[in-house]
């Protein structure tokens, strides 16, 4: 049984909501892009193009949107991991290949659209990799500019929502609470995160259409609870008595946050059990197929080696996994180990 990753699906729910994602690009996006997508006409796709092994640090958006008047593709890879991956520019290009190969695939078009692949990120440390794929190209700056027209090499959209003050978050009220949500619910716990849900729930006071706010909230805090592994059934009901004593009150939202804090407390008391024992024998399991596959490419393996990966947590043996095709030596391993 898999557990649905709590920002995946938020993350889909929001952004696959086609005001949200025009809102998001209109502020969020740099200017020069902004000038050649025509927002009307962006429509969300059902493709996916994730490894399943990475699907519990990735979520991925697809959007066909004409491009300088032409047919074209934005492709948003969400980050929701907790260490930066010097493989993205990579990942996206695999990407990118197979957007293009099931464009040609399905319709058999001769001229392959333009593509612009946007990587959304919200992890407890700040966005520090080049967005460039030509950095990870070992000699590529050295190499003459005639010869470096030969060599593929793109630049990827970066939206580090870590870099985001309150003052500068811009754009619709839904827009506003759920970059403050996806910013601080990985990044923040105790009294600071209960006070900045607190603050992103009051921006829905300025929605008039009051039978709505009660669907928001409902998504909204579906994800703080299921998201904010930190937060104390005492901080839940914290966050419940601010909402039911300040603007958003009346006897039928009031109901539904009741219903709603006793459906998800059941469902986490029924998960908890399910949830550790499935996480340990996943990782127990992860880690046996790592030593074997490691062990079969390299020989003996140090100690060191060993015992970081009896400690690694799932992202980490996940791209060792992913990636044991093509490291080169343990030192291409331990980068995601040590």
């Amino acid at each position: 049984m898999k557990l649905q990753n709590p920002h995946d699906k938020f993350f889909k729910e929001t952004f696959g909501n086609v005001e949200v994602t025009k809102d998001f690009i209109q502020y969020y996006l740099p200017e020069a892009i902004r000038q050649v997508i025509d927002m009307n006409t962006l429509e969300p796709q059902k493709d996916s193009f994730l490894n399943p092994k990475l699907e519990e640090n990735f979520s991925d958006l697809l959007f066909k949107v004409a491009i300088n008047q032409q047919e074209g593709y934005l492709y948003i890879l969400f980050e929701h991991k907790s260490y930066l991956d010097k493989d993205t520019a990579v990942q996206l290009l695999k990407y990118m290949v197979e957007i293009w190969e099931a464009k040609r695939n399905k319709e058999r078009v001769q001229e392959l659209p333009i593509v612009i692949p946007l990587v959304i990120y919200h992890g407890k440390k700040e966005w520090t990799l080049p967005t460039n794929l030509s950095a990870q190209l070992n000699g590529y700056d050295n190499l003459p500019s005639a010869i470096q027209i030969y060599v593929p090499s793109f630049e990827y959209v970066l939206c580090d929502l870590s870099r985001y003050q309150d003052g500068d978050i811009q754009g619709s009220v839904i827009t506003r609470i759920v970059i403050m949500l996806l910013r601080d619910v990985q990044t923040k716990e105790g009294t600071e995160l209960i006070n900045s849900i607190a603050n992103a729930f009051h921006h829905l006071q300025e929605l008039n259409n009051k039978t709505s706010v009660v669907g928001y909230v409902e998504t909204l805090l579906r994800y703080v609870f299921e998201a904010g592994r930190k937060l104390t059934q005492a901080d839940m009901k914290s966050i419940i008595k601010q909402l039911e004593t300040n603007e958003m009150k009346g006897e039928e939202f009031t109901m539904t946050l009741a219903e709603m804090w006793k459906e998800i407390g059941e469902r986490q008391g029924e998960q908890k059990g399910l949830e550790k024992g499935l996480e340990k024998g996943r990782s127990e399991a992860l880690v046996d197929v790592a030593l074997l596959q490691l062990t079969s490419k390299f020989g003996k393996l140090p100690d060191e080696i060993k015992e970081a990966l009896t400690k690694a947590d799932q992202p980490a043996l996940q791209l060792i996994l992913a990636n044991i095709f093509t490291v080169e030596h343990l030192d291409q391993v331990k980068r995601y180990l040590l």
